[in-house]
């Protein structure tokens, strides 16, 4: 059980660090030194799905919904969380388009 609860702490740190990277979560409000991406709300991170790695904007609260949360676990055992791009997640699109759509 350790290990589970270690592996869980560790997927939530890369997982806000991968936020930070990709969405407003660590924007500032006067300038963007980080060169983070202009178009996502505040609160949302951009994610990029299926074979076209097409982008989708989705809010932060989404993390706590079990589909998604399957969602990552998926991109986590097929990509690891260590790579320059946004978070990608293994799923067809039409899948991910019919799952948000649910969690709407």
């Amino acid at each position: 059980m350790a290990i589970r609860k270690s592996n869980k702490l560790s997927q939530a740190v890369v997982i806000k660090q991968i936020l930070k990277r990709c969405s407003s979560f660590g924007k500032k409000q006067s300038n963007n030194e980080e060169n983070l991406p202009e178009d996502v709300p505040k609160g949302h991170f951009a994610v990029y799905i299926g074979e076209n790695r097409t982008r989708h904007i989705v809010p932060i609260s989404w993390l706590d919904h079990p589909e998604f949360q399957g969602l990552l676990q998926r991109a986590e055992e097929e990509f690891g969380f260590c790579h320059d791009m946004g978070l990608t997640i293994p799923c067809d699109e039409v899948v991910f388009e019919s799952l948000i759509s649910l969690m709407r």
